[in-house]
């Protein structure tokens, strides 16, 4: 069994729903899942989107990288996403991208861990952090509370014991 670490996103209709039940359905694939808390992010790169809800899960699972991407994709399908529509980096009910596998290396035409972007996206490595602050990459050796300590702000809140957003009032989470 390997250790992964999962990061899960919505911005489209009911955000903490998808994100919910996403962790709901990665309980049933995974072994001795824990989640950190939901946060809600400003997007990065399209900025004519609403904002983001993610969270990041880790768990064992015994599927080979690949085989994991499947069922993952499987999973987003299942709540609507339809990768040949959509626009990169664009909206998405459910995106669920594999950030860590154990400590493996994989850089083929599908798929690629750690995750490309890992390293600059606060709304990943916070909830990644959240799970285990010791972690470190498996390409440089470096923490990744280091290269999280060198990012600017980027517009990432936490969802509060109540319910509700840090950012604005009313954004219930249940």
């Amino acid at each position: 069994m390997t250790k992964v670490f999962l990061s899960l996103g919505s911005n489209v209709g009911d955000r903490a729903f998808f994100i919910r039940e996403g962790i709901e359905r990665l309980n049933q694939l995974l072994e001795s899942l824990s989640s950190s808390r939901i946060y809600e992010t400003t997007p990065m790169h399209l900025s004519d989107q609403p904002d983001y809800l993610n969270a990041v899960i880790s768990g064992y699972t015994g599927f080979s990288p690949t085989h994991l991407l499947s069922e993952l994709h499987k999973i987003e399908a299942d709540f609507g996403r339809d990768r040949g529509r959509e626009i990169r980096m664009g909206p998405r009910t459910l995106d669920i991208d594999i950030l860590l596998y154990g400590d493996e290396v994989v850089n083929t035409e599908d798929l690629v861990i750690p995750h490309p972007r890992l390293i600059e996206r606060c709304f990943a490595l916070e909830p990644l952090l959240e799970l285990d602050p010791e972690l470190r990459s498996p390409l440089t050796g470096i923490a990744y509370r280091d290269y999280l300590s060198i990012l600017p702000p980027q517009g990432i809140y936490p969802i509060t014991r109540k319910g509700y957003s840090t950012k604005s009032e009313g954004n219930e989470v249940k």
